[in-house]
Formats: structure tokens, C-alpha cells, sequence
């Protein structure tokens, strides 16, 4: 994998994140654990590149995020679909996801990534907060995104590396 600028990354947001998906990475007590993510949004804040993730606090995964500063976000080839299906459909607390999809962990420097990603973002984490009811402007999109009371936190990070095929 080769090293870019996120000025150079060439990947349109709306399908890499939509329709490509993410597999959010972390690592915890020597433990890799990953979720699918098909939410967020990258920019720039605070004068810095940034990605903004979104994760239910009922999620395994929010539990290795918040346990450090970084993470990866992990974009597979199509062919790993079932992968990413498996990982946002099982919770690592029931199984060891990296060992049931078969990919192949990777680290740069502390960061775990999949050695089978055609990109990785390195984040660093900047600001987290949950998604309060209170600050839902459009009360349907709560009702209906957050009938169990699931709440999402927002992360922003920034991007600290990206490595790409």
C-alpha cells in the first residue's frame, strides 16, 4: 500500500461510505474487533481533514473506540461483501469476527487494519458526543432512526494517513 494526501484520495464520499461501506477498526487488550458502517461524512473541520462516524451505543465495537485515540476505517474490494454483511450483522461480543471472515489483520505502526483493504483511513479521534433528542430539529427522523432509544455518538476525526492499492 502506498501512502496519499486526502487531497488525493479519488473515491466519490457518497459511494465509499453508502454504498462502498466502511469496516471501523480497533484494537483493545491485543484484540482486533470491527463494525460495517454505512454512515458518515468526510470534510474539513478545525482546519484539518476529518471524517465524522457514527456509532449506536449498543454496538461491541463503540466499546474498542472508545478505549483509545485512533482506529482505522477499512474499505474492501466487492468481493469481500459477505464480509462486510457478516460484520454488520454479528456482534464480536458472540464471535470473533476477524476469524469468521477470514480477512487478514495488519498493523501500521498500532493501528490494525485488513492486509485485503483497497483503502485505509487513520483517524485520529477529535471530539465525540451523543446525538441527543433534544437537538433533533426534524422530530421524525428521531422517532423513526431511534425508536429504542439507541442513540448514536458522533465522532470527529481526524485523518492522520491514508493508505491506499
Amino acid at each position: 500500500m502506498k501512502e496519499i494526501k486526502p487531497e488525493e484520495l479519488q473515491d466519490n464520499p457518497f459511494k465509499l461510505i453508502g454504498k462502498d461501506w466502511l469496516l471501523i477498526t480497533a484494537e483493545k487488550d491485543d484484540r482486533v474487533n470491527m463494525m460495517t458502517a454505512s454512515w458518515g461524512q468526510v470534510g474539513i473541520m478545525w482546519n484539518k481533514p476529518v471524517v465524522n462516524i457514527f456509532i449506536r451505543s449498543s454496538r461491541f465495537t463503540k466499546t474498542f473506540i472508545d478505549s483509545g485515540d485512533t482506529f482505522t476505517l477499512c474499505v474492501l474490494p466487492e468481493e469481500f461483501r459477505s464480509a462486510m454483511n457478516l460484520c454488520g450483522s454479528k456482534s464480536g461480543r458472540d464471535t470473533d469476527k476477524v476469524k469468521e471472515t477470514g480477512l487478514t489483520v495488519e498493523h501500521d505502526g498500532t493501528l490494525p487494519y485488513f492486509k485485503e483493504s483497497r483503502l485505509v483511513i487513520e483517524c485520529r479521534k477529535l471530539y465525540s458526543q451523543v446525538m441527543p433528542e433534544s437537538a433533533f430539529d426534524v422530530k421524525d427522523i428521531y422517532k423513526t432512526a431511534y425508536a429504542n432509544n439507541d442513540l448514536h455518538t458522533q465522532y470527529i476525526c481526524e485523518i492522520t494517513k491514508i493508505l491506499s492499492k
